[in-house]
C-alpha cells in the first residue's frame, strides 16, 4: 500500500509525563488541524520529535507504542541535541539569517555537526518506514538537508518540502558557511514550497549563484533532476475561527471583556517573544499615538498578549526586559485613576479567549518586522463574522500579499504606524465592511485543507512531469527497433548536433575538429539510399563549411541562423539584427577579465562565453553572475540566453534549432526522422519534431527526448549500427 509520510521537528502532539506516565495530547496548531486529513488515514504517518527529552529504552517503546496508535512516529533526541541542533543551528543560526537578523546569528561548528547528525537522525527513520511509490512531505527550516539524505537513499521516491518562514534574499543567504550544503539538501525535493513568491524568488536566485544548476523559470535542473520551486500561501482553519463566536465558553469571556472595556476602543496584539515581531516599534508607536492624539487617552487599550519563548537566551531575554520597561513607562506616563493605555500578558491563553479576543477587538495590529506567513491576521479576519473591525498588517509578513483590504504599514516607520491607529479608530462601518468581506472571501477559499491539497496535487504533477521528461536510455532493445524503423523507411533525414554528440569536448574548441573515423561514418550514411543527414549546430558557418563543406550534408550553422543544403550556397536568415551586440559584449568582456581561462566568441548573430578552461567551480559561480545579469538586459531585446556545456550564449529570439529543422521537413515527405543533440538548444529540436520521430539526448537523460545515450561514442556505436545490413 503506497502511504504518506509527513515529516517536521515536532510532532503534533503534547506529551507530558507524570510518575513514569506519559499522557498524549493532540496539538490544535493549523499544521496538525490541515495534515490531520492526511496522517491519520491508513497506513501514512506522521515522523518527528516528540517534544520531551525520553533517555530510558523501556520508556522510548512505551511512548512509540503509544504514539503508533496515533499514526505518529518519533525520534528521540538527546538534550545536547536539542541544544545544539534546536536551539543552536536552528533558532540561533538559521532563524536569525531567514529572519534578516543577521546581526544575531552565530556560526558554530558544534551546532552544524549536531544539525547533520539530528537530521541523519530524521533520515534513518524515515527510511525504516518508507517503501517504492510513498510520498514524503518535510516541513520547514529544521530539517532542511533531509531532502537530499533521503533522495541519495530512495532515488525514485517522492518528496516534497514546505518551508514555513522567510527565505532571505542571497546577499543574506550566503553569509551562512554551509550555505552549499543547505541549498543540495533542499534540492533533493521534487517540489519545494514557500509562503510568497518573493521567498521563492530569493531561493532560485541563491540556487543559481552558489550550485552549478540551471534554472528556468521555475524549474531548477540539478542532477539529472527537475525540481519545481512553487509559491503556496498557506491558510488556517477558517470554519473553526468562525465557528468558535457561538460557543459558550467563548460567549462568557465576551460577556467580561464588554463588561471590562466599556467606553474603550481595544487594539489588540498577539505575538510569540521574538525579534523578528517588532514588539518594540508597536509600543513606541502606540505612545506616540497618545502624545499626538490626547484625545485617545481614556479611550483606547493596546491589548497586548506575548507568548512566552526560549527567554533563557541572552537577545530573548534582553527583549523581554525591554517591553517590560517600555509597557511600564508608558503606562505610568499616560495611566488615569480607572484607565491602563497597555494591558500586557506574558503568557499564553487558551483558543476560547483568544477567539472571544478576535471577536471583540476593534483593530488588530500585526506588525512584525519579517515573517513568513503570520497566522494571527487570518485567525482575526477569519472570526469577524459581522464583517467589521480593522486589520492593521506589516507589509513584511507574507499574509500582506494576500489580504490587501488590511491597513498596509512598513513596520519600522512608527508614524505610519500611528496613522494607521487613528484611521482604523475613525472608519466609517461601510469600508470596515467592504474591507472585511475581501478579506474573509480570501482566507475562506485559501484556507489550511486548500493549501494541503494544492500541495499535494502539485506534487503530483511534478512527479507526472519528471517522468515524461526523462528519457530512457537506448538498451538492446530499443538499438533493434530504431534500426528496424531505418530500414523499413524509404525517405530518412537525421538532424546531427556536433559538439557533445558526435565528438568529445575539447579543451579548446579549435581542436575538436572531425576525425577520420567521423568523416568516414558521414559518408556512408549521407550515400545510403534515401538517407538525407543534416549538420545541425552553434558551430560559426564558416567553421562547418570548412569541415564538412566537400561532404554530401545539409548544414544548418549558429542554431539555424546560417543554412545551406548539399547543392547550394550558404544564405542567412532574413531579418535579423545584431545591434544588440556591442552591449552584451562588454558584459562578457568584463567576467572574462576576472576569470582566466574563459573567453568570448563571435558569431554573425550570437556572442558565446565560455569557460571549459576555467577552473572547476570558478567557470560555474562567474557563469552564474553572468547568467543573472544577462536576465535582466535580454528580456526586452528579443535575445535569448541559453546556458549550455561550459558556454553561455546570447542569441536573437528567433534563432532556434527546432525552427530550422522544421523548415527541413516542410519541403519533402519523410517516414523516418531522428534527431541526436546534448544540449540545451537540441531540445528544441526535439519539442518541435513531431511525436513519431526518434529523438535521442546525449549525455542526460533529463530531456523531451524519447531516449538518451550517455556518450558521443554511444552515438557513433549506434549510427555506426544504422549503415549495416
Amino acid at each position: 500500500m503506497r502511504k504518506t509520510i509527513i515529516v517536521s521537528n515536532r510532532l503534533p502532539v503534547k506529551i507530558s509525563e507524570k510518575n513514569g506516565e506519559f499522557t498524549l495530547q493532540s496539538s490544535e496548531g493549523g499544521l496538525a488541524t490541515g495534515l490531520g486529513s492526511i496522517y491519520r488515514e491508513g497506513n501514512n504517518i506522521w515522523i518527528g520529535w516528540p517534544g520531551l527529552e525520553i533517555e530510558d529504552l523501556k520508556q522510548q517503546e512505551k511512548v512509540t507504542k503509544q504514539l503508533r496508535q496515533m499514526n505518529l512516529m518519533p525520534v528521540f533526541l538527546t538534550q545536547e541535541e536539542i541544544n545544539n541542533f534546536y536551539e543552536g543551528f536552528s533558532n540561533e543560526t538559521l532563524w536569525p539569517v531567514f529572519h534578516y537578523m543577521g546581526v544575531y546569528a552565530r556560526y558554530e561548528q558544534s551546532y552544524w555537526d549536531a544539525y547533520h547528525q539530528v537530521n541523519q537522525k530524521f533520515r534513518d527513520i524515515v527510511l525504516q518506514i518508507a517503501g517504492p511509490g510513498d510520498i514524503i512531505w518535510v516541513h520547514d527550516y529544521q530539517l532542511l538537508l533531509l531532502p537530499g539524505m533521503i533522495r541519495t537513499e530512495m532515488p525514485e521516491i517522492s518528496v516534497g518540502f514546505f518551508q514555513h518562514i522567510p527565505f532571505p534574499s542571497y546577499e543574506l543567504f550566503r553569509l551562512i558557511p554551509w550555505r552549499a550544503e543547505i541549498l543540495e539538501g533542499m534540492l533533493g525535493a521534487d517540489l519545494m514550497g514557500f509562503h510568497t513568491f518573493d521567498d521563492t524568488r530569493h531561493f532560485l536566485n541563491a540556487a543559481s549563484r552558489l550550485l552549478p544548476v540551471n534554472t528556468t523559470a521555475n524549474v531548477v535542473s540539478y542532477n539529472d533532476r527537475a525540481v519545481v520551486v512553487e509559491t503556496f500561501p498557506m491558510g488556517i482553519d477558517y470554519d473553526k475561527f468562525a465557528s468558535l463566536g457561538n460557543n459558550p465558553e467563548v460567549q462568557e469571556h465576551l460577556k467580561t471583556l464588554r463588561e471590562n472595556f466599556r467606553e474603550e476602543r481595544l487594539v489588540l496584539s498577539i505575538d510569540r517573544l521574538d525579534y523578528s515581531k517588532g514588539i518594540i516599534q508597536r509600543l513606541q508607536a502606540f505612545e506616540l499615538l497618545l502624545q499626538l492624539h490626547p484625545e485617545y487617552i481614556s479611550r483606547v487599550v493596546l491589548y497586548m498578549i506575548v507568548v512566552p519563548s526560549r527567554d533563557t537566551v541572552p537577545q530573548y531575554k534582553e527583549l523581554r526586559d525591554d517591553i517590560d520597561k517600555l509597557v511600564g513607562n508608558i503606562n505610568a506616563r499616560f495611566r488615569t485613576l480607572s484607565w491602563h493605555p497597555i494591558q500586557y500578558f506574558y503568557r499564553s491563553f487558551p483558543v476560547e479567549m483568544l477567539s472571544a479576543l478576535y471577536n471583540f477587538a476593534d483593530i488588530c495590529l500585526v506588525s512584525p518586522m519579517r515573517d513568513g506567513m503570520n497566522l494571527v491576521s487570518k485567525e482575526y479576519v477569519a472570526s469577524r463574522n459581522n464583517n467589521d473591525g480593522v486589520l492593521i498588517l506589516s507589509e513584511m509578513a507574507g499574509a500582506s500579499k494576500e489580504l490587501s483590504d488590511a491597513i498596509i504599514v512598513n513596520p519600522n516607520n512608527l508614524g505610519a504606524i500611528t496613522r494607521a491607529i487613528t484611521d482604523a479608530l475613525n472608519m466609517p462601518l461601510p469600508e470596515q465592511q467592504r474591507r472585511m468581506r475581501q478579506m474573509r472571501q480570501v482566507v475562506s477559499k485559501f484556507n489550511i485543507h486548500h493549501w494541503v491539497k494544492l500541495f499535494m496535487t502539485r506534487l503530483a504533477e511534478v512527479n507526472e512531469m519528471q517522468q515524461n521528461m526523462l528519457a530512457r536510455r537506448v538498451n538492446q532493445e530499443t538499438a533493434v527497433l530504431i534500426r528496424q524503423q531505418y530500414r523499413q523507411a524509404k525517405k530518412r533525414i537525421l538532424f546531427l548536433d556536433y559538439d557533445g554528440t558526435l565528438v568529445g569536448f575539447q579543451p579548446n574548441i579549435d581542436m575538436a575538429s572531425p576525425d577520420p573515423d567521423l568523416y568516414q561514418l558521414l559518408r556512408e550514411l549521407a550515400a545510403t539510399p534515401g538517407n538525407d543527414v543534416v549538420m545541425i549546430s552553434g558551430r560559426k558557418h564558416e567553421t562547418l563549411g570548412e569541415w564538412f563543406g566537400n561532404l554530401p550534408l545539409d548544414l544548418i550553422a549558429e542554431h539555424g541562423a546560417w543554412q545551406k543544403t548539399k547543392e547550394g550556397e550558404w544564405y542567412q536568415l532574413p531579418g535579423l539584427n545584431d545591434s544588440w551586440k556591442p552591449e552584451i559584449l562588454t558584459m562578457m568582456e568584463q567576467v572574462t577579465d576576472r576569470t582566466p581561462g574563459s573567453f568570448v566568441e563571435e558569431k554573425s548573430f550570437s556572442l558565446v562565453w565560455h569557460y571549459r578552461k576555467v577552473e572547476s567551480g570558478l567557470g560555474e559561480l562567474r557563469a552564474n553572475e553572468l547568467m543573472n545579469t544577462l536576465r535582466y538586459y535580454t528580456v526586452e531585446k528579443g535575445l535569448q540566453v541559453l546556458p549550455g556545456d561550459k558556454v553561455i550564449e546570447v542569441k536573437n529570439i528567433e534563432i532556434n534549432k527546432g525552427k530550422a529543422a522544421l523548415s527541413w521537413l516542410h519541403h519533402k515527405k519523410y517516414d523516418f526522422i531522428m534527431a541526436l543533440g546534448d544540449d540545451v538548444t537540441d531540445e528544441d529540436i526535439f519539442k518541435a519534431l513531431p511525436s513519431k520521430a526518434t529523438s535521442i539526448k546525449v549525455g542526460s537523460q533529463l530531456s523531451a527526448a524519447k531516449y538518451y545515450l550517455r556518450s558521443y561514442h554511444e552515438v557513433r556505436h549506434l549510427l555506426r549500427t544504422l549503415r549495416k545490413n
